[in-house]
């Protein structure tokens, strides 16, 4: 449709028309920080600080050592599929994933994910703990 047209219609309603100007941002903070493969000590106590707040906060459990691990088993299978693979739907699944990709721990494939380099830092690192992340996250503020 022209451009005339589309404004008569519109400015012929009753009621405010409002202008939302969208600018770009900046690149996506998360892309440099997935890309950390090492993390300091610093930042695997933070890091595990954190998801220990993620799982002692669900109302399912602990989730976030096993979302992990089965990303990297599986990566690039469609989030239905992996839900079955972790006995959750697929609703609940992704959420989840997004604030493990918030945490610059995931990447989102064209279907499904992998873990990042940071993420595999963050799983080597949980492997090897021996307290629960739960149980970190419950003591932190």
């Amino acid at each position: 449709m022209p451009r005339g047209p589309r404004c008569s219609t519109i400015s012929a309603r009753a009621g405010q028309l409002y202008r939302i100007v969208v600018e770009y941002g900046g690149p996506d903070p998360r892309v440099a920080l997935r890309r950390q493969d090492e993390l300091s000590e610093a930042d695997a106590d933070e890091l595990l600080r954190r998801l220990g707040r993620l799982d002692a906060r669900s109302a399912t459990g602990s989730w976030t050592l096993r979302v992990l691990a089965q990303i990297e088993a599986r990566p690039g299978v469609a989030a239905r599929v992996m839900a079955q693979g972790l006995g959750c739907e697929k609703d609940w699944l992704k959420p989840q994933v997004r604030k493990l990709k918030n945490l610059g721990l995931t990447v989102s494939l064209p279907v499904g994910y992998e873990l990042s380099p940071r993420g595999r830092a963050a799983l080597q690192r949980l492997r090897a703990g021996s307290t629960p992340l739960h149980e970190i996250g419950a003591t932190s503020p």
